[in-house]
């Protein structure tokens, strides 16, 4: 299982605020899947989209995304056939709001990780709406854990052992939550860090998660995790 990157050059043939981006960034990637039956219906299924993206690099210090102006973005998924479908559909690509330039596609090396901590926020969706309203930090543990070994499951057709440390510590990097425009509604995130177990399996889901992204919403934008090496 490898986790592959694709870096792709877009520009803006229209301004917004950084609120809309991951809307905007989310809705040019859906639109390249319809482009074929096969990624349409992967679009369409209701599970697992095993891809996730950041938002545009770099960032404004306004706040304000500029039209005409190049940015980047990074697109991870742990599915080949699905790497090289962007690397091949996203150039020239254009949806309402941007059109692609020039990408690279590259494998992350798995090494031995130190931390994996989020770029954007990670979401945990309730009933009864952001979790820290009626949830513990070891139960929004527990969630985000078992959500990352459903995916893993789910992707390699296996039942692994759950009994394992994930992680040794985790930060949460935001005092507030992170407001994340989805659907005319705002659902709520938050940043985290953690520092990796070295336990085997610890080490092979979190490598995982750089390709899939951590909580929900990953297809949305949510969840994009960034590392550091030993």
């Amino acid at each position: 299982m490898l986790v592959f990157e694709y870096k792709l050059r877009v520009r803006l043939l229209k301004s917004f605020e950084y609120v809309k981006a991951s809307e905007a960034v989310s809705y040019f990637l859906d639109s390249a899947l319809g482009k074929e039956e096969d990624f349409l219906k992967l679009h369409e299924r209701r599970e697992y989209k095993y891809y996730t993206m950041d938002s545009f690099y770099p960032c404004e210090k306004d706040g304000i995304y500029k039209q005409g102006k190049i940015y980047a973005i990074r697109i991870r998924t742990v599915k080949q056939e699905l790497a090289e479908y962007f690397s091949r559909m996203l150039i020239h690509h254009t949806s309402g709001e941007m059109e692609g330039l020039t990408g690279e596609l590259r494998i992350i090396p798995k090494k031995q990780l130190e931390r994996v901590y989020s770029l954007t926020p990670v979401i945990i969706k309730t009933e009864k709406g952001y979790w820290r309203e009626h949830m513990s930090v070891p139960e929004f543990e527990d969630r985000i854990k078992i959500n990352l070994i459903k995916k893993y499951n789910q992707f390699n057709h296996t039942k692994i052992e759950e009994n394992f440390q994930l992680y040794n510590l985790i930060e949460f990097k935001n005092k507030v939550p992170v407001k994340v425009p989805y659907k005319n509604i705002t659902l709520l995130g938050d940043k985290i860090n953690l520092i990796a177990s070295n336990d085997p399996m610890a080490q092979e889901l979190l490598y995982f998660s750089l390709g899939t992204g951590f909580g929900e919403n990953n297809g949305r934008g949510a969840g994009f995790m960034n590392y550091q090496y030993i």
